[in-house]
C-alpha cells in the first residue's frame, strides 16, 4: 500500500488532479463514517451515565438512616 502511494504521488501522466480529489473524497469519506460510529458509542456512553447518576440519591442520614449515596437499591 505504501509503494503504491509512492508510485501514485510521482505519477505524473494523464489527469492526476483528478486522481488526488478522488483520494481526497474518499479520505473524507471514510473520516465521516468514522466521526458517526464514534459519536453514536460517546452519545450511548452519555445516556447511560445521566441514567445513573439520576438514579443515584443522597442521603444525608437521620437517627434510623445511615449517610451515603445510595441506588438502584443499594446503600453505602
Amino acid at each position: 500500500m505504501i509503494k503504491f502511494i509512492k508510485n501514485f504521488r510521482k505519477d505524473e501522466d494523464g489527469a492526476v488532479t483528478v486522481d488526488w480529489v478522488v483520494l481526497t473524497a474518499a479520505v473524507i469519506g471514510l473520516a465521516a463514517v468514522a466521526y458517526q460510529q464514534i459519536s453514536a458509542g460517546a452519545t450511548g456512553l452519555a445516556t447511560g451515565v445521566n441514567e445513573a447518576l439520576n438514579a443515584a440519591s443522597l442521603s444525608t442520614g437521620s437517627n434510623t438512616a445511615t449517610g451515603g449515596i445510595t441506588g438502584e437499591g443499594k446503600s453505602n
